[in-house]
């Protein structure tokens, strides 16, 4: 009878932490989760409540903070130019080692060739390579 309650104690701590969401209820439960596994193995009402107990205030104590730190993290968005080296650029007009356009990411860059002997022409796929200043530096990939 006991590891019933122990079970249901667990499933309503983990449905209470839906609604916070601040993880206490869940460590809760996982105490009370605990404490199912060791009434299961039939040791007595108070060595379920101590395992409860220790449990749960040693998830919070150390597994809470460390959650807490992991989903409050923003996530960084890098808006910079080298945040577009790599992307694939399709060439407007024909672009050599000096000048040439190509639409990278929705807008409009100046470009020029990597290697001063191959031109691209419009309509071609290419690579960034760098971004210098205002110019993306492009190749294409075989």
């Amino acid at each position: 009878m006991g590891t019933i309650v122990w079970f249901i104690g667990a499933l309503v701590l983990a449905g209470l932490e839906l609604a916070a969401g601040e993880f206490t209820f869940l460590m809760l439960a996982a105490g009370a989760l605990a404490a199912t596994g060791t009434s299961l193995a039939g040791v007595p009402e108070w060595a379920n409540v101590l395992v409860f107990a220790v449990v749960s205030i040693g998830l919070i104590v150390f597994l809470r903070p460390w959650l807490r730190r992991k989903m409050q993290k923003p996530l960084a968005l890098d808006t910079s130019p080298r945040a577009l080296v790599g992307r694939s650029a399709e060439v407007l007009e024909p672009t050599d080692a000096h000048n040439g356009q190509v639409r990278l990411d929705g807008s409009i860059w100046s470009a020029r060739s990597m290697d001063p002997s191959v031109t691209f022409g419009a309509g071609d796929s290419v690579t960034v390579v760098r971004i210098d200043g205002t110019t993306a530096v492009v190749w294409k990939e075989p």
